[in-house]
């Protein structure tokens, strides 16, 4: 019993002295991976690291994260300008790591545990401005590393104000967590966004609350599948004390899976846009689904997308993923809008198209075949009242009406268009498709 008792005393002192040293290059390691995987995830982020400290309990390092080409700098650009190198702000993370199957360092700080895992940690945001000033961003980030690599992360935010010149800033408690595992690359998210409140006297951004939840996995196509789900209330800018637009609600679930090599989908959304110039309030409800699409062709042709918006040439992009795309929809897919309305102050025009492309042989396919095998339908209803708008500023809608392309019934124009074996009818009226033309 008492060589048994030294014993266990004995692996204790390892788990807690020993361990740790151990465990600490492998909890700094799956750290990285963890940060390398989001890093390659997002495509549009590049990561350095500034200084690491290994120590024996605990290490720490700093971590600086900037924006390269993708999606989010063209956005920056189309609001700011060109933009070129050191002239956008740089995210920078301060980590300090916790080592140790049993994690006894932890326990001098706040959220400390000695729940068994290879290490926890302890993060805090600042951005780094183009002048070198460096902003403290509020929140603390804390992470748990699994014992076989996951991370476990939460953003914790208590409700707080700041103000800095005649800039005030206030919020309301925020909780966002994440969970990876860089072996699988699978990903879970919710988070609570609490009401914000950013300006002065002459300009006020606001929002009243954000929730969002969601799950990802990637696959062996080049494509993540998973759902997510968004509730969004309450962003609004105001300029002295009137609000000038802003999103009233937005909504949007999400879901994507694999059926074989088949790809689905399905999503539905709608918001409410206060204060769209010359127009107003809007209301937008949407339902789409698409349906067994050759998911390693759609993989090609979505990796396609993505490198077109930093090549400079985006048309030989478009030119090198033609096969891709006559693959895609050789293999025939499902793509629908099953309900599109868009409500304007003078009425709702509400549209739903159907496209269903049937499968053909690859070898001989071209766009000729594909019209001949396309079925689809649109039917659309525009208000009267937007149509008479529209005319003022778009001739060509008198065109359409005059061609017979918008028939009035009652208070609305509408339009019924089929595709079935070739033959297209609008109205009810054959309209002929020069297929030879279409190659």
């Amino acid at each position: 019993m008492k060589k048994g008792f030294v014993a266990v005393l004995i692996i204790l002192a390892i788990v807690v002295l020993v361990s740790p040293a151990i465990v600490g290059r492998l909890a700094e390691e799956t750290m990285s991976e963890n940060i390398e995987w989001a890093v390659r995830e997002s495509g549009e982020v590049s990561m350095s690291t500034e200084s690491f400290s290994r120590g024996w309990f605990s290490s720490e390092g700093r971590h600086r994260f900037e924006l390269q080409d993708g999606d989010l700098l063209l956005a920056a650009e189309s609001l700011l300008g060109p933009l070129q190198a050191g002239e956008l702000p740089v995210l920078i993370v301060d980590t300090k790591i916790d080592h140790g199957l049993i994690p006894v360092s932890s326990m001098s700080r706040e959220r400390g545990s000695l729940a068994p895992g290879l290490g926890s940690a302890i993060s805090r945001v600042s951005i780094e401005l183009p002048d070198g000033e460096i902003i403290e961003i509020p929140g603390t980030i804390y992470s748990e590393i699994g014992l076989v690599g996951e991370l476990r992360s939460t953003y914790e935010l208590e409700s707080g104000s700041s103000a800095d010149g005649n800039t005030t800033a206030t919020w309301s408690a925020t909780n966002i967590s994440i969970k990876t595992d860089p072996r699988t690359g699978e990903a879970a998210f919710d988070g609570n966004v609490g009401s914000l409140s950013i300006g002065g006297a002459a300009e006020t951004m606001s929002l009243d609350q954000l929730t969002f939840e969601g799950q990802q996995q990637p696959t062996k196509f080049g494509l993540a599948v998973g759902e997510v789900a968004v509730e969004l209330t309450g962003l609004s800018v105001t300029e002295g004390g009137i609000k000038i637009g802003g999103i009233e609600t937005m909504s949007v679930n999400a879901r994507s899976e694999l059926d074989g090599s088949d790809f689905n989908a399905v999503a539905a959304a709608s918001s409410v846009i206060h204060s769209v110039p010359q127009v107003g309030d809007v209301a937008i409800d949407l339902v789409f689904n698409m349906e067994g699409a050759d998911a390693a062709a759609l993989g090609r042709v979505q990796h396609a997308l993505e490198n077109a918006g930093s090549s400079p040439d985006p048309m030989a992009s478009f030119y090198a993923m033609e096969q891709d795309v006559m693959q895609l929809f050789a293999s025939g897919f499902a793509f629908n809008f099953e309900r599109l309305d868009i409500t304007l102050p003078s009425g709702t025009v509400a549209a739903r198209m159907l496209f269903d492309f049937g499968e053909e042989d690859p070898a001989t396919f071209d766009w000729t075949t594909l019209l001949l095998s396309t079925e689809a339908s649109i039917d659309l209803s525009i208000p009267d009242e937007v149509v008479q708008l529209l005319v003022q500023t778009e001739p060509n809608i008198a065109m359409a009406i005059g061609g017979g392309y918008l028939v009035k019934r009652g208070d609305v124009y509408e339009l019924e268009a089929e595709l079935k074996k070739g033959l297209l009818t609008i109205n009810g009226a054959p309209i002929p498709i020069p297929l030879g033309a279409v190659r």
